[in-house]
């Protein structure tokens, strides 16, 4: 089986920071795209960040140019660089990977545990 295992989440105060990961682990699969989303009380889940194989990524406007995605694909991780937070950007994150099972030649899309990050004074 594939499993995604989160990481790096907390609590910070308005302008910190933090790092997110993910690691995907198990036999016969190949990482397509991989991404974060999240998802505040009372609201529906979004999309934060993408990567794709070429590492062409993708941002939600209310992140740009404070959030980085970045991928290592020797370790199967993916990344959410978090900086400037804001109360706003209080959620459960989550991630995500589009996964090949190579065996059946199968693509499925794989959802880590999530991870609380609260930002307040």
């Amino acid at each position: 089986q594939v499993q995604l295992v989160e990481s790096g989440g907390g609590l910070v105060q308005p302008g910190g920071s933090l790092r997110l990961s993910c690691a995907a682990s198990g036999i016969m699969f190949r990482i397509n795209a991989m991404g974060w989303y999240r998802q505040a009380p009372g609201k529906e889940r979004e999309l934060v960040a993408s990567i794709t194989n070429d590492d062409d990524t993708n941002y939600a406007d209310s992140v740009k140019g404070r959030f980085t995605i970045s991928r290592d694909n020797a370790k199967n991780t993916v990344y959410l660089q978090m900086n400037s937070l804001r109360p706003e950007d209080t959620a459960v994150y989550y991630c995500n990977a589009n996964i090949k099972r190579l065996l059946w030649s199968s693509i499925q899309n794989y959802w880590g545990q999530g991870t609380q990050v609260t930002v307040s004074s």
